[in-house]
């Protein structure tokens, strides 16, 4: 299929246009208008590994989670410059989608997760702006933070930091992918056993060691992983088009 069908499709599924963003979601850099999208490459971010990583693959297009453009103009200068050059020299599509790729009840970030965990039913949690980013529920049966770090595939190498202050066996959680350290607040308030998200911050350790709260930092990178996988299965399942994860894993 052509770009802008594809477009059409991913921006109805993913409710693209409901979500006030910083990120320019949908369409970054366009491929030629006659090129048929037969394969796509998914990954986290748009940096110059996963581009190259996409084109050796030979994709037609690059589907991400944080793409080039947040919000402002910037200058094709630089990295940036060698980034999108990079992309017209080998008439690959960039399509980037960031808040709607963390609320989708399916194919998001923390749907993924909570599937992840064996977790039949989940909630809308997380406000941000007005609307529910994360989703929070009733664990499958109880498990310790390390049980569940496992099962969601956080390692210690790339960003995983666990700070086990509540119950050392957890029913129900909270899940915000990224940086959403703060929101923890969200799940306390919400009764929660544990909060999981990307990144920590030092200002909550003495709060959450007061409080009694467990907090899951998977590494941001690893928490973000989930929705881009979902989407190139989802691609691949429905429309018959050829996908790849190109894995370009931060420590953070």
């Amino acid at each position: 299929m052509k770009l802008g069908e594809l477009d059409t499709i991913l921006r109805k599924q993913l409710s693209v246009e409901a979500f006030d963003d910083i990120s320019l979601n949908g369409v970054q850099v366009a491929c030629s208008s006659e090129k048929e999208i037969r394969k796509v490459a998914v990954a986290v971010d748009a940096c110059q590994a996963s581009i190259d990583g996409a084109i050796a693959e030979g994709a037609d297009m690059l589907f991400v989670h944080h793409g080039l453009f947040w919000g402002k103009p910037i200058a094709i200068s630089g990295i940036h410059y060698n980034r999108v050059k990079t992309m017209l020299d080998n008439d690959l599509a960039l399509y980037a989608c960031h808040l709607p790729l963390d609320a989708h009840p399916v194919l998001g970030n923390n749907a993924q997760m909570a599937m992840s965990l064996g977790m039949k039913e989940y909630d809308p949690f997380g406000l941000y702006h007005g609307q529910y980013i994360g989703y929070k529920g009733r664990l499958p049966f109880e498990m310790t933070c390390e049980k569940i770090a496992k099962l969601l595939g956080f390692s210690p190498a790339f960003g995983l930091n666990i700070l086990p202050f509540g119950k050392e066996e957890i029913s129900t959680v909270g899940i915000i992918s990224g940086g959403a350290a703060e929101d923890v607040f969200q799940a306390m308030d919400a009764g929660l056993d544990c909060f999981i998200t990307g990144e920590c911050s030092h200002e909550l350790y003495h709060t959450l060691r007061e409080s009694g709260m467990n907090m899951i930092s998977g590494g941001h990178y690893q928490s973000e992983v989930f929705g881009v996988k979902a989407v190139g299965r989802y691609l691949a399942k429905e429309f018959g088009i050829d996908t790849v994860f190109i894995d370009r894993k931060t420590a953070l």
